[in-house]
């Protein structure tokens, strides 16, 4: 596969108004776009949505002027989850859907995440394709007249999403929910569909200008939900990010429910035979699900890997504990208020609470250390270091387990220990980070 230019695991995501975030090369962005998916329908069309920060305004309307210019017609959605965005693409047999949002990031950062027109995220090929002809845009024939795409506003968007979210939602009647919104695309449609379902909800962190989305709230700043849970007596929270694509739960004392502890009740719930995680989840869960006898499969870091160990496998449940949970013979990406409501479903189902659930999975003690190198791929795959990984691993028999791993963004090797022992697993790690600094000074 060719090397990416602008894309990364998740689209193309930067400071909004710094390159490649600019108007003048998002619209280039839009009209290649445009020309690839022309050359398989003469008159595409493409939806588009949002979140809440402040360039997704700029953003939007250079993405369809670029889209327009080469003849595809454009839906707004205007503000929406990431999910939501997906639906609708194959709702309105879109040939492609776009999401303009950072997810958990700061307001200032900003992304495009391109969609396919079955609701999966655009294949590598595809969005290859587009970087091919980003390049070419200068040159391309002018299109005019009648051939040139139009924009329309889909007034429909949040009504039809609300109630495919509805069409999965348990009786919540009698339980009173606190949800922090973090001022994101969730704002509007997440009190509205736990509403219907019958909770005493209070909603907080609902009120976006454009510049405070993730801003000390949402599920990457907990601490003022769980306060919340605690004062008010509530009976559980629930926290979604910026695009609300995740969701964490708070239970009634207060304590972080999250990815695994979710993985867990649904995986007993809905009767799995295998779910997928990634290499940071805790031991604890795979214990727990060898109980009842169904395997952890785990992949690399990030919710595109667990999605396609899914897809390969024919399987449904997986996730990380961030909150980004997939259900695939539900929906085919990962789904913050419907994670929430199948969750609750389960828990319903199993006559347990969030409570129970907290306490019935006691997480193993886990250590992470970064060490700073020179070259981490030299140094991750060095004989040494794996031969003290090796020897790591035979010290903990079984107890625990061991994952060294080069950062993605900086030049550092992540050596992550974890086990039952916490005395234990801090020396382990220890020694193996002296031994991984040593070489990266060899």
């Amino acid at each position: 596969m060719s090397e990416r230019k602008y894309f990364g695991t998740d689209g193309v995501r930067s400071v909004a108004g710094q390159f490649p975030l600019t108007a003048a090369w998002v619209m280039h962005l839009g009209a290649a776009a445009g020309e690839v998916l022309k050359r398989a329908n003469p008159r595409a069309s493409v939806v588009i949505g949002k979140d809440t920060r402040q360039s997704g305004d700029m953003l939007e309307a250079a993405l369809a002027a670029g889209l327009t210019s080469r003849g595809v017609n454009v839906i707004h959605l205007g503000v929406l989850p990431t999910p939501g965005v997906s639906y609708l693409t194959r709702q309105l047999k879109a040939d492609a859907g776009v999401v303009i949002s950072a997810s958990h990031n700061p307001y200032e950062d900003n992304g495009i995440k391109f969609f396919g027109a079955d609701g999966q995220k655009l294949s590598d090929t595809t969005e290859l394709q587009i970087e091919a002809a980003i390049d070419d845009v200068p040159n391309l024939p002018p299109v005019t007249g009648t051939d040139m795409g139009n924009v329309t506003n889909y007034q429909e968007a949040e009504r039809v999403y609300l109630n495919f979210l509805k069409a999965h939602a348990p009786d919540l009647t009698g339980l009173k929910i606190a949800l922090d919104c973090a001022n994101g695309a969730a704002y509007r449609i997440a009190p509205k569909v736990f509403q219907a379902a019958g909770a005493d909800v209070f909603a907080v962190y609902t009120t976006p200008d454009g510049r405070n989305i993730n801003r000390g709230c949402g599920s990457t700043h907990m601490d003022h939900l769980r306060l919340i849970v605690r004062e008010g007596e509530y009976d559980l929270g629930v926290a979604f990010d910026g695009d609300a694509d995740r969701a964490l739960f708070v239970d009634s004392r207060g304590n972080v429910v999250h990815g695994d502890h979710m993985l867990l009740l649904n995986a007993r719930a809905r009767g799995e035979t295998r779910v997928v995680a990634t290499i940071m989840t805790n031991m604890a869960l795979e214990a727990k699900l060898g109980e009842a006898g169904i395997p952890l499969e785990r992949t690399q870091v990030g919710d595109r890997y667990v999605h396609e160990r899914l897809h390969e496998q024919g399987l449904a449940l997986g996730g990380e504990q961030s909150g980004h949970v997939l259900f695939l013979d539900v929906s085919p990406t990962g789904d913050g208020v419907l994670t929430a409501l199948l969750t609750l479903a389960s828990m319903k189902k199993l006559s347990t609470t969030l409570d129970e659930l907290h306490d019935d999975l006691a997480m193993y003690p886990q250590t992470l250390v970064n060490v700073r190198v020179n070259d981490k791929k030299a140094i991750a795959a060095d004989p040494q270091v794996q031969e003290a990984v090796a020897n790591a691993e035979l010290e903990l028999s079984g107890r625990g387990r061991v994952n060294l791993r080069p950062s993605g963004t900086e030049n550092l090797i992540r050596v992550m220990v974890e086990g039952q022992d916490e005395a234990e697993i801090h020396e382990i790690a220890r020694v193996l980070a002296g031994v991984v600094e040593a070489r990266g000074r060899a």
